[in-house]
């Protein structure tokens, strides 16, 4: 079921990339990478190498018609927490890719909230579910996941950056 509209937290903006962000979208990318490793399947040390048009694409992406990133952003201009979903190829619904929330606002009421509203209204538009990957030994992010409604769906993959490990396949349905 779809959640319901959450208030933006005070002194955070809520709003999609766009290819003027890139230099905000790599830094908070790396803070992520540096913070989580095992939360995305990328290394710090490819994203370091990735250029400056790869970051322009990364952000401009956000705001394209197959993709959408969202980003809570302080007054400042500073971006605190991400989210973002596409609709891979041949798939029958959105995917959740990228979460995260800065140590400094973790915690902080609706900051996770008000990302996952935005994104699952535009998945809804895309299918009736949202699905994500999560890496089985990320209990905090687990929780928090099934928090907001997703479940497992009991399919594994091999985690790519080590196939020892596994990451979950969770899966939220946005339609009652």
């Amino acid at each position: 079921m779809l959640s319901t509209a959450v208030a933006v937290p005070a002194g955070l903006t809520i709003r999609r990339t766009v290819e003027a962000d890139w230099r905000e979208v790599r830094r908070l990318r790396l803070e992520m990478l540096a913070d989580t490793p095992l939360a995305y399947l990328e290394t710090l040390a490819h994203a370091n190498r990735r250029s400056e048009a790869e970051w322009r694409a990364k952000a401009r992406e956000g705001s394209s018609n197959r993709a959408i990133t969202v980003v809570a952003e302080t007054a400042e201009g500073r971006f605190v927490a991400t989210m973002l979903s596409s609709v891979p190829p041949g798939a029958s619904g959105a995917y959740l890719f990228g979460v995260y929330v800065a140590p400094s606002h973790r915690g902080a009421a609706g900051v996770t909230d008000a990302l996952l509203t935005r994104i699952e209204e535009w998945a809804l538009g895309r299918g009736d579910t949202l699905t994500l990957e999560v890496h089985e030994d990320n209990a905090r992010a687990i929780a928090a996941y099934r928090k907001r409604g997703f479940v497992e769906t009991g399919v594994t993959l091999p985690y790519p950056l080590d196939p020892s490990r596994k990451e979950l396949e969770m899966r939220k349905e946005l339609r009652a």
